[in-house]
């Protein structure tokens, strides 16, 4: 489905969610000095400009990390685990003005050491060449290999890692309802080959049944395969009457035990911060096997 872009979304609550709990599940897994193999199967051009282009069009950023950053500006205190999120989107802005949002695959480039790898996968024809450009202007770019290949198909040939240590960042567009499926069998595969690798999947929250089935299914893989799980959700607004994005979800199988803690902190705020009326809220909830 070649009409997304992610450009569309840069900066929006959805994104704030997602970068929160990716920059501190890769702050966990690094506490080992043993390398870490990150993986994002739909990674976009990997860095946006919110000034023009789809992410001006949609300016879903106003509602998203500039109405954070005017909370903070507000003298609201923050805790660490949000600050160092907004440390990742400052360091690629020169100025006080967030001009620039960087997508998973920068936030993650950034936080590699030099024993990290990290693998991004795009298949959109314009994304992958500008993806290319974008990484290779990095000083870390040796150490990142981009596939233009379906990920779904690809991901369990780089299971597991040689380190046994390994993230993974499933998030794609959800445009394709088919994409709700792969992920549950890619899943199924990946679990069989690497099942104590730690995986993070993004999803929206729609009207659609795929969407709100797709975590009960996610927490029956993990029933299977006897795996502990994380699920939460932000949600800013409740306006059935509306067609943008007003909620999404992350789902993490075998979270660190210091995440659900790191989230009950941030997520109170972060749903202050963001609301845009009465609805908004916030859901976190886990398993332990």
């Amino acid at each position: 489905m070649f009409s997304y872009r992610h450009a569309f979304h840069a900066g929006s609550h959805a994104d704030i969610l997602k970068h929160l709990t990716l920059v501190h599940l890769v702050d966990y897994l690094q506490e080992k000095p043993v390398a870490l193999t990150i993986v994002d199967t739909h990674a976009g051009a990997g860095i946006y400009s919110l000034k023009d282009g789809f992410a001006a069009v949609s300016k879903e950023a106003e509602n998203g990390i500039f109405r954070l950053l005017q909370y903070k500006a507000a003298g609201n205190a923050l805790p660490p685990s949000i600050q160092k999120y907004l440390d990742c989107i400052e360091v690629e802005n020169s100025s006080s003005a967030i001009e620039i949002y960087p997508g998973s695959p920068f936030i993650l480039a950034r936080l590699l050491r030099p024993q990290d790898r990290l693998k991004l996968f795009e298949l959109h024809p314009t994304e992958i060449d500008i993806l290319r450009n974008n990484i290779n202007e990095l000083d870390c770019s040796k150490q990142i290999d981009i596939y233009c290949a379906d990920s779904f198909s690809r991901l369990k040939g780089l299971l597991p890692p040689p380190s046994r240590r390994g993230l993974v960042l499933i998030d794609p567009s959800y445009e394709d309802k088919q994409d709700y499926r792969y992920i549950e069998t890619t899943l199924d595969e990946a679990m069989k080959r690497f099942p104590t690798g730690c995986y993070a999947i993004w999803y929206p929250i729609l009207s659609r049944r795929e969407s709100t089935t797709l975590p009960d299914h996610l927490k029956k893989i993990c029933s299977i395969n006897k795996r502990s799980w994380l699920h939460t959700e932000l949600r800013v607004e409740n306006a059935p009457g509306e067609r943008r994005l007003q909620a999404s979800g992350m789902f993490v199988i075998n979270p660190p035990w210091t995440l659900e803690k790191n989230l009950a902190q941030a997520l109170p705020i972060i749903t202050k911060a963001l609301e845009m009326d009465k609805g908004a809220q916030f859901l976190l909830n886990s398993f332990e096997a």
